[in-house]
């Protein structure tokens, strides 16, 4: 982490999980459980049918609330989708773009991922955009050229005056769900790319501003060390976000 230059962010994804009642429950039992968050700002995001509740709990948590997806237009005729606006005036504060889950069961592409970012940055959300590779990718070392392709298609129109709003989330695909971890000098390796590919297309100034997070199974056992890394700006939580007790011991790993 980085404090000088930017914010370290905790969100937790809760993916298909928890009812609106169980979300209350949970919101109030992290406000008992971390106080005042003195580095860190902590992002839960929750499922679409949760938000009312989360936003109504949230107010004296002081947690934001995301969106797990959005759609790109408006509206219109998209049955089961959802729109920025729709999101906004509930009172969402971000929105996770783009996460593998997204592209591997519904057809999430680079482009739709550019094309959503851009809506969510015209009506004032944030959004988490998340980019990764899979195992195979890995091995054949072209890691840095996927990673790289994927944030510069969802960067493409996006002007720098709008960049202190996006938040990244590196997300090894192969370390979701898996119980595997990238080291903690993998992490900062493709956190240290993308900050790179921003820095290339925007300067310094404004890489320096953009939060990264590291969204591959961070747990209370290897929090401390992952954002031990000056690239590793917070983290992108699943599973480990569903638990009180561990998702608050790593939101507590980032105040030290």
């Amino acid at each position: 982490m980085n404090r000088k230059y930017r914010k370290t962010i905790i969100a937790g994804n809760w993916k298909m999980n928890k009812t609106p009642a169980e979300t209350k429950k949970m919101f109030e039992e992290l406000k008992v459980a971390c106080g005042k968050q003195k580095w860190c700002d902590v992002v839960l995001c929750v499922p679409f049918v949760d938000i009312p509740a989360a936003v109504r709990a949230s107010r004296d948590a002081k947690i934001a609330v995301a969106a797990q997806n959005m759609h790109y237009e408006e509206k219109g005729a998209f049955t089961g989708e959802v729109s920025a606006e729709m999101l906004k005036e509930l009172g969402v504060k971000f929105v996770v773009i783009g996460h593998s889950e997204r592209r591997e069961y519904y057809g999430e592409t680079d482009k739709t991922v550019n094309l959503k970012v851009k809506k969510a940055l015209e009506v004032g959300l944030r959004p988490i955009i998340c980019v990764g590779e899979t195992l195979e990718q890995r091995e054949f070392d072209v890691t840095a050229e996927h990673i790289t392709m994927q944030v510069k298609i969802a960067l493409a129109g996006v002007p720098a005056e709008k960049m202190r709003k996006i938040v990244f989330a590196y997300e090894p695909i192969w370390a979701i769900g898996t119980g595997k971890t990238a080291t903690a000098e993998q992490a900062e390796e493709v956190c240290g790319l993308i900050r790179a590919v921003i820095r290339a297309k925007y300067g310094a100034r404004t890489a320096r501003a953009v939060t990264i997070q590291y969204g591959g199974s961070m747990n209370p056992k290897n929090a401390a060390e992952l954002l031990s890394k000056p690239d590793v700006d917070g983290g992108l939580i699943g599973g480990a976000s569903l638990k009180t007790e561990d998702f608050a011991a790593v939101i507590n790993a980032a105040n030290q």
